[in-house]
């Protein structure tokens, strides 16, 4: 979804936070906090001096929170975002990419839809097992959910 969009299905807050920054910080409400109204998923950045600084970081915590606890049905094959992000069975992003959100929610939805089983949702991605690993591994909430669901079928954690 495009920023725009998920801002006008937000509710924004600025507050003072105490904390590094010295006498700015204390002056202004720089501490920014999303609510997305639809799914109560609330985002929070107050680390920096800068209400935008901190509205962006909010943003994207927001965007990666909505990927990690929001499941929607998947299309039958990998999204043109995806695709453009993959060579040779590798997955290529970082997590501080704007496109990060979208991949991790497209995997875990695929996932999801495969029953948690990594490796098929990995096959039908087009992606190698140990790649969708790692892209979850970089997001620990979403890692811990992987290992939750593994662990409702009887199967061992991965490490």
């Amino acid at each position: 979804m495009p920023i725009d969009e998920l801002l006008a299905e937000c509710e924004e807050r600025r507050q003072r936070r105490s904390g590094p920054g010295g006498q700015h910080r204390n002056k202004v409400e720089t501490a920014v906090i999303l609510t997305h109204k639809p799914t109560g998923v609330l985002a929070e950045a107050n680390e920096r001096r800068s209400q935008q600084q901190n509205r962006e970081v909010a943003i994207q915590r927001l965007r990666v929170r909505l990927a990690v606890e929001h499941r929607d049905p998947p299309a039958d094959a990998a999204s043109q975002l995806w695709q453009s992000r993959t060579r040779g069975g590798k997955l290529a992003i970082n997590p501080e990419h704007a496109d990060y959100p979208a991949l991790l929610a497209e995997a875990l939805d695929h996932i999801a839809a495969a029953d948690w089983d990594e490796a098929a949702a990995a096959t039908k991605l087009g992606v190698t097992r140990t790649q969708l690993i790692k892209l979850l591994r970089l997001e620990p909430a979403a890692f811990a959910i992987l290992n939750r669901q593994r662990a409702d079928r009887d199967r061992a954690p991965l490490k």
